[in-house]
């Protein structure tokens, strides 16, 4: 089974291809790229719309989307070949669920949870809501965990160690990279769940973050904060877990599992 999870940072811009000032394709835009990394399940994060916006479907695949109540604000969607047991949407929290930031596809052997985690802001404004969130999502995923194996991707605004950064200390005190986000995705981890990208690749540095600012990309002054965390029980089962950085249309980059 193939998975790909990326924030696409408001999917109709995404949609359309870019070239650069010399004409050269910079983005092949969001469908090709869709059809070329032919996932059984293609999970999205900041679709930025509302129901009705954009009517994109693909053969074989049944699409799920959760949307913020703000117009042009954060949003989730799954694109997936097999047809759930269930799908839930949001975490049955009121005070979280109107941002439109998670879906759960029910399977018979685990859990799918496609998440945009909320960001904490300059200035940290949000930084105590974030805290509240984690908690929250936590015993979310814990919940399912106890009934089956829980696979769990998307952008999870923190880079976890100094490796997933480019600049660890400068950025000590920045969203996405304080030490109080990092600590929950601890906890998160030691909790039973695994950082695949990290579990077959302890030593690599590789992004799928860099700021729109200062030509990050070009820089490769990136940040590594979309992930696809599993339940440990699955461990055995993971085969690929990769960083699509040659992929282009958004800020973020896509991210892949494989499980056999």
């Amino acid at each position: 089974m193939k998975f790909i999870s990326w924030n696409v940072n408001g999917l109709r811009a995404c949609m359309k291809p870019k070239t650069d000032d010399d004409g050269k394709v910079i983005s092949k835009g969001f469908e090709a790229y869709f059809k070329d990394l032919d996932a059984d399940f293609f999970c999205l994060q900041e679709t930025k719309m509302q129901a009705g916006q954009l009517d994109l479907q693909f053969p074989g695949y049944t699409s799920y989307w959760n949307y913020a109540d703000k117009k042009g604000y954060s949003g989730t969607a799954i694109f997936a070949r097999q047809e759930p047991l269930s799908v839930a949407y949001g975490m049955g929290i009121d005070e979280h669920d109107h941002e439109g930031r998670v879906i759960t596809l029910e399977y018979a052997d685990f859990y799918l949870v496609c998440v945009y985690t909320p960001n904490s802001q300059d200035g940290l404004r949000r930084l105590d809501y974030r805290m509240k969130w984690e908690d929250d999502f936590r015993n979310f995923l814990l919940a399912l965990n106890n009934k089956k194996p829980v696979i769990v991707c998307g952008d999870m605004n923190v880079a976890h160690e100094e490796i997933d950064i480019k600049n660890p200390k400068t950025n000590r005190h920045n969203a996405g990279f304080t030490d109080e986000e990092r600590e929950k995705m601890t906890v998160l981890l030691n909790s039973g769940f695994t950082d695949t990208f990290r579990l077959l690749h302890p030593d690599e540095v590789k992004y799928s973050w860099w700021s729109y600012r200062f030509r990050a990309r070009e820089k490769n002054a990136g940040w590594r904060i979309d992930y696809f965390l599993t339940s440990n029980s699955l461990q055995p089962r993971i085969t690929v877990a990769d960083i699509h950085n040659e992929v282009f249309g958004s800020d973020h980059c896509p991210v892949e599992l494989q499980l056999r």
